[in-house]
């Protein structure tokens, strides 16, 4: 049996609540731009991106909002925690987003923040469309829904 191709990957950062808020439409996986104390603090395990989205300004895309806090063997020239970042993309993919962005009602938000394989820290990148209140329900239904099934079959069998 091969390995699968996520074991590699240490998830730092998880916006677990996005599947739930909205409908993911589709996702890209960005680069981003750190200094050298927000990679160690990372490498701790230290980060925040449930509160925080992307957006096209000045030619490119940045995450905004996302916390990483401080090296805490860091010194003076330590980082600012909520600073913005800026995402690395293909020109393409850039173009592709802020135009789905300018569209009513899509937004970019950071699923997940991880290091890939090779050691280089990397976002998956979300393009949603935000859920009502009643297609909320509808997911705690059919999850709930879900679960109950699951202890159905497995008392059954």
């Amino acid at each position: 049996m091969a390995p699968k191709k996520d074991d590699k990957k240490k998830v730092v950062a998880e916006n677990r609540r996005a599947r739930f808020d909205f409908y993911i439409e589709d996702s890209v996986e960005a680069g981003i731009m750190l200094t050298g104390t927000e990679v160690k603090a990372l490498r701790e395990g230290k980060a925040n991106i449930a509160e925080s989205y992307a957006s096209p300004e000045d030619g490119g895309i940045w995450l905004i909002n996302a916390n990483i806090p401080e090296y805490s063997a860091g010194n003076r020239q330590n980082h600012e925690p909520k600073r913005k970042r800026k995402l690395l993309l293909h020109k393409k993919e850039m173009v592709r987003l802020a135009q789905a962005v300018e569209r009513k009602g899509h937004t970019l938000i950071p699923l997940r923040l991880y290091f890939n394989e090779r050691g280089i820290a990397k976002l998956e990148l979300g393009l949603g469309k935000g859920k009502k209140t009643h297609d909320k329900r509808d997911t705690v239904k059919d999850r709930d829904w879900s679960r109950q099934k699951q202890r159905l079959l497995r008392d059954r069998g």
